[in-house]
């Protein structure tokens, strides 16, 4: 794989608090990129970085080979759908979609129309008049149509209800398949939109605490049921992210190796079955803090 963007050991403070702490990540040419993270987690900053609206106290940010601030070369190629974009007051949807279509130089006219037509929106309704909801139509709009060849959407479905947001979803997934390009997800909806992920990047507190391939991550975690001593048995010697206890049964993630430990379970009559996506996020953020328990022993818990 191609690394389209590369981030390396950056650093971001603003006024004594760092948003980012040596983040060294990169996002692959063609494929889709989950940004995750809590709320203040440094996934904005980042992306802020990526497209050239910041530059970093330290470290290298390249976009397409190049550094992103003030490149016209490099901003060209890139489209970043913010939350809460603002447009000037007297633009009506037509007039956003417009301005978008000479901004992006691989616009498709005939996509951006559609997209228009699916999720309802009123071309000559001002911008500032829309429903949150539509404002958040309007960029996927824009950021599908761009065809850019790195395209970011931060919480790009806030607003929207369940439909629409699974309209969002199969036109990227749709759209993707047939232009393929660099698209970058920041989200907190993790099990909407696992199936959609080939790469994760997971931040915390401005540090990079997982970044791989969501088939490894798949394949990397189990979450295993059975009698408490044969649970207890099976996480020794590996990393338990997190266990819950009734009586004398147990229930834990435990982060594996391959299926050689699937078939260890199985033998030792747990049942096993793969951990979501979102449940592995979490646990691993919940680990990650230094206010939690450590995760590596079992803790009885009350259900």
């Amino acid at each position: 794989m191609t690394a389209l963007v590369t981030v390396q050991d950056v650093t971001m403070r603003f006024r004594g608090h760092t948003a980012l702490d040596g983040v060294t990540t990169a996002f692959e040419q063609d494929t889709i990129t989950g940004l995750l993270g809590r709320n203040g987690a440094g996934k904005t900053t980042l992306m802020q970085l990526v497209t050239g609206h910041r530059q970093p106290t330290s470290g290298r940010v390249e976009v397409f080979g190049r550094a992103p601030f003030e490149d016209d070369g490099a901003l060209s190629g890139i489209c970043f759908v913010r939350e809460g974009q603002r447009y000037p007051d007297a633009f009506r949807v037509c007039d956003a979609i417009a301005a978008a279509s000479w901004l992006f130089p691989y616009w498709d006219a005939d996509l951006a129309d559609r997209l228009l037509d699916d999720f309802e929106l009123p071309r000559k309704r001002a911008v500032k008049s829309l429903s949150r909801g539509m404002n958040s139509a309007v960029g996927i709009v824009i950021g599908l149509a761009s065809r850019a060849p790195l395209t970011l959407f931060d919480e790009p479905y806030l607003g929207l209800d369940a439909v629409a947001r699974q309209l969002f979803y199969d036109r990227l997934l749709a759209d993707y398949a047939e232009h393929p390009r660099t698209v970058v997800l920041s989200t907190h909806l993790i099990e909407e939109i696992s199936d959609l992920l080939e790469h994760v990047v997971l931040i915390d507190r401005g540090r990079v605490l997982l970044d791989d391939s969501a088939e490894t991550l798949r394949a990397g975690a189990l979450t295993v049921s059975g009698p408490r001593t044969a649970v207890e048995a099976f996480g020794r010697g590996r990393e338990v992210l997190h266990v819950e206890t009734l009586g004398g049964a147990a229930r834990a993630v435990v982060r594996v190796a391959g299926p050689a430990d699937e078939a260890e379970a199985l033998d030792a009559g747990l049942t096993a079955e793969a951990t979501p996506l979102q449940r592995l996020v979490v646990e691993l953020a919940r680990s990650s803090r230094a206010d939690d328990p450590a995760p590596a022993v079992l803790e009885e818990v009350t259900r």
